[in-house]
């Protein structure tokens, strides 16, 4: 994937579409704008391997077929006619599985493997005068609040049915598919507890404390494990500096759903949609922006068995992550008619996606992290790991 969301210039402190070399004070040399670590560098550090295996007069040690889409960041809604495309289809049946590069180092030089990726819903809530038939068809002077609804206030009480007193889902019957973790799962979190820095992860993120005070450990199986329901924006009325008395006669909310195996893209919609209705909100607009489902991949892939001969020649012990808790388009690979073990590679650490100041290191500050020589040759060894 090679496209990228929205950046407001002003929120950044280098140009985010100008990809400017910065430094990064306890990192080190970065580059910095939007798409950095998501996905064009990493995507770019895989490039550069398969030039430098030709540059070097080297043989490529496996066949590749190379597959891109720049529609990720709304939901793919096209990659599947794509992927099924008779050509496409029938070179990707012949591959061990599918590998997305990345920059799985944390700053601290921890890498995780990945087993698979929550799934998503992007959906928007639209609460309006029009199709409530209540409240102003415009938006009309804050004064007849007196004697007319609010469409804002509708779509806030109907938001606030979504979720119980504690931010967890409260959406009827969402999750009821979601797949505890297995007992080799709540190992493979055990260990990660025990491998990865949560001082690092809580400095990354600039928090204190996790939902529910849970703990490191438990805040992992939280985080991989459970489906959520997300804001991702919420606009009614007048934004700008200053105040304005109005009444706004249309209120949008930007949700997100998260999605663990075996929930679907299909099945969460419909009963978001059920739920609004049961409680008086049918009125309320549904518009899905897109999403998929779920993915999973085994621990014994060759695709992961090659990551970790990768890892531990360059003497890193990684955490097997039974999955991202991020979403990506992989249920095209990993579902039918393909059923292909699918997943991500590649050292380097970078962060910052979908947000202002996003990175990819370049020459870091931190001996244990990959500089950019060491992300592309990442890519190489795990081809010939691929390979063998």
């Amino acid at each position: 994937m090679y496209d990228v969301k929205q950046a407001d210039p002003a929120e950044w402190s280098s140009p985010p579409f100008d990809a400017a070399i910065v430094e990064k004070p306890g990192f080190g040399r970065v580059v910095m704008g939007r798409g950095a670590v998501n996905q064009k560098g990493p995507e770019a550090a895989f490039l550069a391997a398969l030039h430098a295996i030709r540059g070097a007069g080297k043989k490529m040690p496996i066949n590749i077929v190379l597959v891109a889409e720049g529609e990720e960041e709304i939901g793919s809604p096209h990659f599947r006619q794509v992927v099924n495309h008779p050509e496409v289809a029938a070179a990707l049946r012949k591959t061990v599985g599918v590998v997305m590069p990345g920059a799985g180092q944390d700053p601290d030089g921890n890498v995780s493997v990945l087993l698979g990726a929550k799934g998503v819903v992007e959906v928007e809530l639209i609460a309006s005068g029009e199709t409530w038939g209540r409240g102003p068809g415009i938006d009309v002077h804050s004064s007849n609040r007196a004697r007319l609804d609010s469409p804002a206030f509708h779509l806030v009480q109907a938001l606030a049915t979504l979720v119980n007193a504690d931010g967890d889902p409260a959406i009827d019957g969402f999750g009821r598919e979601a797949r505890p973790p297995t007992a080799e799962q709540k190992r493979m979190l055990d260990a990660a507890a025990q491998r990865l820095s949560e001082d690092t992860a809580k400095r990354l993120l600039v928090v204190k404390r996790w939902a529910h005070d849970k703990s490191w450990r438990d805040s992992l199986e939280q985080f991989l494990f459970s489906p959520t329901v997300n804001i991702e924006g919420l606009v009614a009325g007048h934004t700008g500096p200053g105040g304005k008395t109005v009444l706004p006669h249309r209120a949008v909310a930007k949700l997100d759903l998260r999605l663990v195996p075996d929930m679907t893209y299909d099945g969460a919609l419909a009963l978001l949609k059920a739920h609004l209705a049961k409680r008086g909100f049918g009125d309320i607009e549904v518009k899905p922006g897109g999403g998929y489902d779920p993915t999973d991949t085994p621990f014994d892939a060759a695709l992961i068995q090659a990551q970790l001969t990768v890892l531990r020649r360059a003497g890193i012990e990684p955490a097997v992550m039974p999955r991202i808790a991020g979403s990506y388009p992989g249920c095209v690979f990993t579902g039918e008619p393909l059923r292909l073990p699918a997943g991500h590679f590649g050292l380097g650490h970078g962060s910052g996606a979908h947000a202002p100041n996003e990175y990819f290191v370049i020459e870091p500050s931190n001996p244990k992290v990959a500089d950019w020589d060491g992300a592309v040759a990442s890519h190489v060894a795990y081809l010939f790991a691929l390979a063998s």
